[in-house]
């Protein structure tokens, strides 16, 4: 572990098959996430709008892979799944990846109104699912290894730092309602 401009860097390892995929993580630790949307310059903006707008196509895949390293990782995760089939490609885990990359992928069409997108998944998430906040930045690690994998040499530094502070972001807003 490094430490980078007020980061911890972390690289980690992730095989997909039979290729491996280098991540490096970093650990904001002097600012709040939610400033992270903030911080982000129009150039990154538009670099994570085209990014998810690309993505689309292969939501479910994506998200449904973020979602079992999730699992993996961090398997009392899984118990808010209990009564869902959350087996590699079934049908529930593939719907479930699929919203959630959509709604990373809405979110990124205006940033700035992140709050006011995600409003209605904050209130399901807290009140009626109950799902623990810590579990979103757990969620958006995994996104991150995802998108590394999928992306390949197209993931440069560049987008994966706007990338990084933007699902920081994303997951601090949907944490809100539990302050």
């Amino acid at each position: 572990m490094q430490h980078f401009k007020g980061h911890f860097l972390l690289l980690l390892e992730a095989r997909t098959g039979n290729s491996i995929c280098q991540v490096l993580f970093s650990q904001h630790y002097t600012e709040r996430d939610r400033t992270s949307a903030t911080m982000l310059s129009n150039k990154e903006k538009d670099l994570i709008k085209e990014i998810w707008e690309r993505l689309t196509p292969v939501a479910a895949e994506i998200g449904a892979d973020a979602l079992l390293r999730m699992f993996a990782s961090y398997p009392g995760t899984k118990t808010y799944f209990s009564h869902l089939d959350i087996s590699p490609n079934s049908s529930h885990l593939l719907s479930h990846g699929k919203k959630i990359v959509l709604a990373i992928a809405e979110g990124a069409q205006d940033i700035s109104q992140l709050t006011v997108t995600l409003a209605p998944l904050q209130t399901l998430h807290a009140y009626q699912l109950r799902v623990d906040p810590r579990n979103f930045k757990l969620l958006s690690h995994s996104m991150l290894v995802s998108l590394a994998c999928y992306l390949g040499d197209e993931f440069t530094p560049v987008a994966h730092a706007a990338m990084d502070k933007y699902l920081s972001a994303f997951a601090a807003v949907l944490a809100e309602k539990y302050r």
